[in-house]
């Protein structure tokens, strides 16, 4: 083993899967007269803006999940939800004034299938009609489940204009589906992506995990040829965490109880295991034809573009819609309360679907992006992607290098073996190594405010 890679490795690779920047437990209640949604979209660029909405409902709650999501929608709960969604686009769209327009869109959750055909119908036209998304012209992005992909629901999709649909499979290992509780069929999941096939939606996604329990290499290759077999357009490999609150969770606390020693023990062994599965992975997917865009995510050499239009992650707004929905305006990053407990979920929606058109007329929780906050991001949400980051870009947004503004940071990378040091100097790129300890380098780039304000959150 090199010096390299023992540094490298020395580094706990799975601190946090760091998809948006800051975390909703660094956000705070924002004064009331500070957060007319009106005021905060007034100077805004709108012409290129993502739409998201959010579905709160599931059908089960995987042991590995802490997504703001509940078990089931019962006595109307999505009809009364939808009907919130409806007032709260209205409010958006007044605040959005004239000029606003989407460039990509994404239904996601809990599960967005969850609803019936006819609901899904219903969020299709309160995106189309209500704030003016023509679905059919952008890239409209689905997540779905084995268990809800049902014909019906897939036709409207298909109808309506998505052009990429996630199926959360996990682990065709139905064992391994098991321990991570995470109750489903190989059979089901099979006859659910043969429906997905049937309908020609462009890009279909298949989301596995690896670092179960018992998972081994060969068992992970099962997956990945079964996935491979249905020649999906992207794969996404995800490691498994296992996070407060969540049916994992309360197992390992149990299995660590009173042992330090034995918790570390385990972390370690469970860092091997996972980084063992993730190189594997990632070598079997490169070996049958696809090119690693991040981590996480694998597209085949010969998929369709759908992509994002012409929104930019690092520079454009965002429009959330639903409870579990985060906004993003040049300044301020905004969403609702958020919680993992079941009990405090439920509350949440609660409030929601009882909220007046009048009542989602401001933000409620949220984080000021100041000059240094919009740096870290654009260097975290750049650097992550394994194409990288061009410097000049960077310099162009800020008038800085990255290099001046990230000097320990970097060096810290560097010194590890995480950047790419045949990049060139007008690109910042991660290594292969670095790719693979992505969740590391993430969590290296919070600021310190960022850092105390999730330290001090609560989980509930």
């Amino acid at each position: 083993m090199t010096s390299t890679t023992a540094t490298a490795t020395a580094v706990s690779p799975y601190q946090q899967y760091v998809y948006a920047y800051p975390h909703k437990t660094a956000y705070r209640p924002l004064p009331r007269e500070q957060a007319s949604l009106r005021d905060l979209w007034a100077d805004e660029p709108k012409g290129a803006l993502s739409l998201y909405f959010h579905i709160p409902f599931c059908e089960v709650r995987c042991g590995f999940c802490n997504l703001f999501t509940r078990i089931g929608a019962p006595d109307g709960l999505a009809g009364a939800y939808l009907d919130a969604l409806e007032r709260q686009a209205s409010a958006v769209r007044e605040a959005l004034g004239a000029g606003a327009r989407f460039a990509n869109a994404a239904f996601g959750g809990g599960t967005p299938t969850y609803l019936e055909a006819a609901e899904l119908e219903r969020l299709c036209d309160l995106a189309e009609h209500t704030l003016g998304a023509d679905l059919t012209a952008i890239p409209l992005s689905v997540e779905a489940s084995p268990a809800t992909a049902s014909a019906d629901r897939l036709a409207v999709l298909a109808e309506r204009g998505t052009t990429r649909l996630s199926l959360g499979v996990q682990s065709f290992v139905d064992a391994e589906a098991r321990t991570a509780v995470r109750p489903q069929r190989r059979a089901d999941v099979e006859a659910a992506l043969a429906r997905i096939r049937e309908v020609e939606i462009p890009v279909l996604n298949i989301d596995l995990i690896y670092g179960i329990d018992g998972q081994t290499e060969a068992s992970f290759t099962r997956s990945l040829d079964a996935a491979l077999a249905w020649r999906p357009e992207e794969l996404y490999l995800y490691p498994l965490y296992v996070r407060p609150r969540t049916g994992l969770g309360r197992q390992r606390e149990r299995a660590v109880s009173g042992s330090a020693d034995r918790a570390a023990s385990a972390d370690a062994e469970w860092d091997e295991q996972r980084l063992r599965l993730y190189r594997h992975g990632r070598d079997h997917l490169l070996g049958q034809g696809y090119e690693q865009v991040s981590m996480r995510m694998f597209r085949r050499a010969d998929a369709p573009d759908t992509g994002a239009g012409d929104y930019a992650c690092q520079t454009d707004g965002m429009v959330g819609l639903g409870c579990g929905a985060r906004s993003y305006t040049s300044r301020l990053h905004y969403s609702f309360d958020y919680a993992v407990d079941m009990h405090r979920i439920r509350g949440i929606i609660d409030a929601y679907t009882a909220r007046s058109v009048e009542g989602f007329q401001h933000a409620d929780f949220g984080w000021e992006m100041t000059g240094d906050e919009a740096r870290r991001r654009h260097l975290l949400q750049s650097l992550l992607q394994a194409e990288g980051m061009p410097v000049a870009g960077y310099r162009a947004r800020f008038g800085s290098a990255p290099g001046d503004d990230f000097a320990a940071e970097l060096d810290r990378f560097a010194e590890r073996g995480w950047l790419d040091g045949t990049a060139g100097p007008g690109l910042l790129r991660l290594s292969p190594e670095g790719l693979a300890h992505s969740d590391a380098v993430g969590p290296e780039l919070f600021s310190a405010a960022v850092r105390a304000r999730m330290a001090a959150y609560e989980v509930k």
